[in-house]
């Protein structure tokens, strides 16, 4: 349904996380989610910002999920910007960090009402040129990424409310017969891809998913290829809707599997230790949920960490949706999914801080670095912010805190305005250096 969050990107990012101040750092479950997805026959995914998969970032998308669901790169206004020029990078790097980590694939989307190009959705088209650039879209897109996407998200919220269709440039200019058709082009372009209908607000039984219920019962009535029906599932915190399962068990009974497709758990801002046991509960609640029906293929995030989630653009004074924090400290929620999946963790923390060490800019001669420090589930009054670099780097400059040096070692702390982070909270510091040869990220540690 909704975009992740886009930032910029820097080459060259030197990014590294550490620690706690009192108690144990957060840390992973025992066993990696879509080790334990995969031993229950499930899928575990994200939604991945392309640009983003490197150092910490990549190395949780990698490690953690068995299924990437690009956030923006497959949708018609990014691949096709411009009528007839294509531009296939984010999704071409998506494809093969999932190919390079043994990951499925979840296309998304080919036939949506936003996020089309401007020459699209500003053109006067009869019904057959309609019909026509549509076609043309699924085939080329769905086409190039034959045998490497499991499933696409081929028609995004074609429903209101009350179950009525949804008015856009597709029911107005080709009627309700855009659905089948998508599905069936999409199905000559790549025949092995599951086919999907996707929605938010059809979680639990409603009119809106009775709309669609009825819809993929027709579509199968008539030969249709349609394969599945997603459940988004961008939930606000204690919402959980206890029809799920039920929901989830009447569309499986008519053929079709069932994924949720974009779970997130938004919560009014701050987050503290209440809110994220509650969001702990309301994502178990969703797993066990696909866990129990033997037709759910599985759940995916809509981004697993805070810093890359659509939520705070998109609902003022809401947010830490994701199972990750901003710091990439695994949150309650992450736990309660491991959990659901019949993983045992190591109890975690009931507290933590952490310091997240990244790379700006770089040059020749010098570089600009920052340091983060977040709190979940714990608090600071004063912080102390310590390194050692490994290849001769020396400080220059800092700003929002005091930093000395001695040879290798570096300690900065607080300034006067800054001292205090709440829970949920964070502060930021940076600082110029010099550097020469290398630049490895050092190991902070909050004192």
């Amino acid at each position: 349904m909704r975009s992740l969050r886009t930032g910029s990107s820097l080459a060259a990012l030197v990014t590294g996380a550490a620690l706690l101040f009192t108690a144990p750092a957060a840390h992973a479950a025992d066993t990696p989610l879509r080790d334990l997805a995969a031993a229950k026959g499930k899928v575990i995914g994200t939604a991945v910002t392309g640009s983003k998969l490197t150092g910490t970032y990549g190395d949780i998308a990698g490690a953690q999920f068995n299924s990437l669901t690009p956030g923006n790169a497959m949708k018609w206004g990014t691949v096709e910007p411009t009528q007839g020029s294509f531009n296939w990078t984010e999704a071409d790097q998506i494809v093969a960090f999932a190919q390079a980590h043994n990951q499925q694939v979840r296309g998304h989307t080919l036939v949506w009402h936003n996020q089309n190009p401007s020459w699209l959705t500003n053109g006067t088209w009869t019904s057959a040129q309609l019909s026509s650039l549509l076609q043309n879209h699924i085939g080329t897109e769905v086409g190039r990424y034959k045998g490497k996407i499991t499933a696409w998200d081929v028609v995004n919220e074609p429903f209101n409310e009350d179950g009525t269709y949804r008015s856009t440039l597709w029911y107005n200019g080709l009627g309700a017969d855009y659905i089948p058709n998508a599905l069936t082009w999409a199905h000559a372009a790549d025949p092995a891809a599951k086919l999907y209908i996707n929605d938010y607000n059809v979680e639990g039984v409603n009119a809106k998913s009775t709309a669609l219920y009825n819809l993929v019962k027709d579509l199968k009535s008539r030969g249709v290829p349609i394969d599945g029906v997603g459940l988004q599932a961008h939930l606000i915190l204690g919402q959980v809707p206890s029809s799920l399962q039920q929901n989830i068990q009447r569309f499986a009974d008519l053929g079709v599997d069932v994924s949720v497709t974009e779970l997130d758990v938004r919560m009014a801002l701050p987050s503290d230790s209440t809110k994220l046991a509650q969001q702990a509960a309301d994502y178990k609640s969703v797993l066990n949920a696909c866990v129990a029906v033997t037709r759910c293929a599985g759940v995916t995030v809509w981004g697993f960490t805070d810093s890359d989630s659509w939520v705070p653009g998109t609902f003022p004074g809401y947010g830490a949706a994701t199972p990750y924090d901003e710091n990439y400290a695994p949150k309650p929620a992450y736990y309660a999914i491991a959990e659901a999946l019949g993983g045992t963790t190591t109890t975690p923390p009931t507290g933590a801080c952490t310091a997240t060490y990244s790379v700006t800019s770089q040059w020749n001669t010098g570089f600009t670095g920052q340091v983060t420090i977040g709190c979940s589930g714990a608090s600071l009054s004063s912080w102390k912010a310590s390194w050692t670099f490994g290849a001769g780097q020396q400080i220059t400059q800092a700003w929002n805190a005091t930093c000395s040096q001695s040879g290798t070692a570096v300690t900065c702390t607080n300034a006067s305005y800054n001292g205090s982070v709440p829970d949920g909270g964070s502060v930021t510091f940076g600082f110029n250096a010099s550097w020469s040869g290398s630049n490895p990220a050092p190991t902070v540690t909050l004192g």
